[in-house]
């Protein structure tokens, strides 16, 4: 799978999180529900100071066994205290580009991802749906390094 480095400055992520893990057998629940309610419930819509039209799903506060989940947006500034911000710390990240189903194409390129001996930090991984059309999306997956 073919990747290419970029440099990242700093961005503010706003939405709603859970705490997770691979081996939870809840996985796929817990993250499929957020994006429902970051979607179905009016979260999108209600985030001031957008920096832009895409959604972002991050993975963060990783530890051996599980993770931080937060599915939103980026902001220039946090306007929307009662909702979940995380920081997306500045650095280099492998980008992968992903052009398919938002579920399977998306959790076979993690599949992929995970078996690449990449030097990551484990700082914060995300994914940027740039665009989505009735379930087909370009997305890139971001994955922080060392």
């Amino acid at each position: 799978m073919n990747y290419e480095i970029v440099t990242l400055k700093e961005k503010i992520v706003v939405g709603t999180g859970a705490r997770t893990g691979n081996n939870d057998p809840d996985c796929v629940k817990i993250i499929g529900g957020l994006w429902q309610k970051f979607m179905g419930d009016g979260i999108w819509e209600s985030i001031k100071n957008k920096a832009n039209a895409y959604c972002i799903g991050l993975y963060s506060d990783y530890d051996e066994t599980s993770y931080d989940v937060t599915v939103g947006c980026e902001v220039m500034e946090n306007g929307n205290p009662e909702l979940t911000e995380k920081r997306i710390v500045a650095g280099q990240y492998a980008v992968f580009s992903v052009k398919g189903d938002v579920v399977k194409d998306v959790a076979d390129a993690w599949e992929k991802i995970w078996a690449m001996p990449l030097d990551r930090s484990f700082s914060g991984d995300f994914e940027e749906y740039l665009s989505n059309n009735n379930g087909v999306a370009d997305i890139k997956i971001y994955i922080a390094l060392k």
